[in-house]
C-alpha cells in the first residue's frame, strides 16, 4: 500500500493527525467511501490519508469542489452479471474534510467565477 500511496502523502496524513488539523467524525468508522465500494475502509487512519490527498489535491489543482474530488476519488461498482459501471466516491467524506480544513484557515472559498476551494497563504505554508 505505501507504493501506491507515496511517502510524502503518508508523513502529511502523520502530521494532520499529530497536530489535529482533522479528526475523523463519530460515523467514520461505519462509512464506505464510495458506492462502488463493498466493505468500509480497514486501514485504522484512513480518514487522515483522505484528508492528506485531499488537501494536496486542492493545492494541484486550483479552485475545485466536491463533485469533482468525488470523480477522482471514484470507482467501478461491480453489477453482478452486469456490466460494471463508474461511480463516484462518497461527497459527505469529501465536503466534511473541507470543512475542516476552512475552519483551521487552511483552506477558502474561491471568489472568481470559478467555483471551488482554493489553498490559502497559511495552508502553502503548512504543506512546505
Amino acid at each position: 500500500m505505501v507504493n501506491e500511496i507515496g511517502d510524502g502523502l503518508i508523513k502529511l496524513a502523520e502530521k494532520l493527525k499529530s497536530e489535529k488539523i482533522v479528526e475523523s467524525p463519530e460515523w467514520g468508522k461505519f462509512v464506505k467511501t464510495g458506492e462502488s465500494k463493498e466493505r468500509v475502509p480497514q486501514q485504522e487512519a484512513w480518514w487522515y490519508l483522505r484528508a492528506a490527498s485531499v488537501l494536496r489535491k486542492v493545492y494541484i489543482n486550483g479552485p475545485i469542489g466536491t463533485e469533482r474530488l468525488s470523480k477522482f476519488y471514484g470507482g467501478r461498482k461491480n453489477r453482478g452479471h452486469k456490466p460494471e459501471r463508474f461511480k463516484r466516491g462518497s461527497r459527505k467524506i469529501i465536503r466534511t474534510i473541507l470543512q475542516q480544513f476552512e475552519e483551521k484557515n487552511l483552506l477558502k472559498k474561491s471568489e472568481k467565477e470559478k467555483k471551488g476551494r482554493i489553498v490559502t497563504e497559511e495552508g502553502r505554508k503548512y504543506l512546505k
